[in-house]
């Protein structure tokens, strides 16, 4: 009976402690919880862009170029290039310097003001340009009948050029004349000719013979300059054969002759083995020929 009292009197001061223990317990999950205050962000001033569009930073101490760079959204290789005064790892960095951090345009500036503008008389609009340049026609002596218009083949007088629009807008005629400046265009030049479709037509003397078309049919816009060449040769000239009439090596009346004579030789060979092929065969029909 002595040991359990003893034993008991030994226990008491645990089971105090631990029912004190449980008792806080208790009593710190019956009160509300209350959430930690959220931290306060550190604060820091914008720069403002100068009138001319840079904007600048302070170095503060314990900056570093990252902690510029991230303060002002930039990186740090644009903070070292727009600041070629810092060094590769910014331990050059003094409290109190100014840094470029970059140009972002010009701070709003209170307009002054002033008297209103006067407003200028209104534009006038051009009129716009309607006419062609020309319309240059050259008559010319075709003298070699090539149809085409050699530097030596003057100009034939007394022909007569129209230029006709189509819908009867512009009609006008004129007569071939040399030009008493050898150098100048020999042709007849139609100035200020309205914009459109134009039958062109060369009327050539008696005593010539068109070499080709004396008529043509062109479009003409606004600013265009068109040149037509009409050719026609004299009835009493000799024409004289372009030296490269045939430039492709076609046959000679000598090579003509050949190949006739060749053709006539071949029929006659011909002929004559005909002619040696009957007996033969008249031979093999009675037999006295062997097959």
């Amino acid at each position: 009976m002595i040991p359990d009292i003893i034993l008991a009197m030994k226990l008491r001061p645990v089971v105090i402690i631990s029912i004190f223990l449980v008792a806080l317990l208790f009593l710190g999950t019956s009160l509300p919880a209350q959430a930690a205050p959220a931290p306060q962000g550190v604060q820091f001033a914008t720069s403002t862009p100068l009138p001319d569009g840079r904007i600048f930073y302070a170095v503060q101490a314990g900056d570093s170029c990252i902690r510029i760079a991230l303060l002002n959204a930039i990186t740090v290789e644009q903070l070292r290039q727009l600041n070629t005064k810092l060094n590769a790892d910014c331990s050059n960095l003094i409290p109190g310097d100014i840094l470029l951090i970059g140009t972002g345009g010009p701070s709003a500036v209170s307009a002054t003001p002033g008297p209103s503008p006067t407003p200028l008389p209104p534009t006038v609009t051009p009129t716009p340009f309607t006419g062609t340049t020309e319309i240059c026609v050259l008559l010319f002596n075709d003298i070699n009948g090539d149809g085409l218009r050699q530097l030596t083949e003057p100009v034939i007088v007394g022909g007569a050029i129209s230029v006709t629009e189509t819908n009867g807008k512009y009609s006008k005629t004129l007569t071939t004349a040399i030009n008493s400046d050898p150098t100048a265009y020999q042709g007849l030049c139609f100035a200020d000719v309205p914009e459109g479709n134009y039958n062109i037509s060369a009327a050539i003397p008696d005593n010539y013979n068109p070499t080709m078309a004396l008529a043509n049919v062109i479009d003409v816009k606004a600013g265009d300059r068109a040149f037509v060449d009409f050719g026609a040769q004299s009835k009493d000239a000799t024409v004289s054969q372009p030296d490269n009439i045939n430039p492709g090596g076609g046959a000679s009346p000598v090579l003509g002759l050949i190949g006739g004579l060749l053709l006539l030789g071949g029929i006659g060979l011909g002929w004559y083995a005909l002619r040696l092929r009957k007996p033969q065969s008249k031979l093999k029909q009675s037999g006295l020929l062997k097959k």
